[in-house]
């Protein structure tokens, strides 16, 4: 971990996979975890060639809290990171809670992403004709109620263990338990929690409560979305509200896929993220890259 001091004075705690001198890419990490969230197979990126950065978000493992904070200042605190890196262009890739903070980027520092992909990601709070919370698993819809109040209420409501753990699905279930998956999201949450739940739940409240601060629709930049159809975390009507206001965004609806499906459509969208429509040269670097 190295640290990234703000303008503003914060500091971002940052992380590098995968190969120093690589093509540099972006993962923004989905809720509530932090920086040590990533596919958990980091031979990936090696063998992709890819410079993996990922943060805390405000608040989350090592990063200083911003109370308030919208999505938009999220993708401020990616340019913020990659000032201090030394890069100007980028692909960027953000998975659940970690899309709006990606696709925020892509709107508000045009030119600097390369490409832009969002995993299993959520619509804006106030997206026009979109029923937010309809087909919602029910503990992200009394999150989304009280995302509505304040910080103090969301600290609570996240503090509560009353109704116990989610009842996922079994699709959901069979990712999740893979020990490789199941490793590092402990760890990954530990680390994110480690200072208290203020940075959770400003994650929430920004995601929930409030809107992005910026348009997707101002997005110029080729955007993949990504979504399981069976999601119940986030509805995949989120996915189909987002691509029809992205005019430079391509969805892909996996029929059998719940949220947690993103780990399996992570390789082929870094495989976009790094190559764009373009074929690999040849079969073999496909196998090597996915494999």
């Amino acid at each position: 971990m190295h640290t990234v001091i703000t303008r503003d004075g914060r500091a971002l705690a940052v992380e590098q996979w995968g190969v120093p001198d690589g093509t540099p890419v972006f993962y923004l990490h989905g809720t509530p975890v932090g920086r040590l969230a990533r596919h958990p197979d980091d031979s990936l990126y090696t063998r992709l060639g890819i410079r993996l950065i990922t943060f805390d978000r405000p608040g989350l493992g090592g990063s200083t809290p911003l109370p308030g904070r919208r999505v938009v200042d999220g993708a401020d605190d990616v340019a913020a990171v990659a000032d201090a890196l030394g890069l100007d262009e980028f692909a960027v890739y953000g998975v659940s809670g970690g899309g709006p903070h990606a696709l925020a980027f892509a709107a508000r520092h045009p030119g600097r992403a390369v490409r832009v992909a969002s995993l299993a990601a959520l619509a804006p709070r106030d997206a026009e004709g979109l029923d937010w919370t309809a087909g919602m698993m029910e503990g992200n819809r009394r999150s989304a109620a009280v995302a509505l109040q304040d910080r103090d209420a969301m600290i609570a409501h996240l503090g509560a263990d009353s109704s116990g753990p989610p009842q996922l699905p079994p699709f959901e279930a069979a990712v999740l338990t893979r020990p490789e998956v199941s490793a590092m999201l402990s760890a990954a949450y530990a680390e994110a929690v480690r200072p208290g739940l203020g940075g959770w739940a400003d994650d929430v409240i920004a995601l929930f409560g409030r809107p992005w601060g910026v348009d997707p629709a101002a997005i110029t930049v080729p955007v993949r979305l990504w979504h399981g159809e069976l999601d119940g975390v986030v509805p995949v009507a989120h996915a189909r509200w987002l691509a029809a206001r992205i005019p430079t965004a391509t969805l892909t609806v996996q029929p059998d896929a719940g949220h947690a499906g993103h780990f399996d459509a992570t390789p082929a969208t870094l495989e976009w993220l790094l190559h764009g429509d373009e074929p690999l040269r040849d079969q073999d670097e496909v196998a090597a890259a996915t494999t």
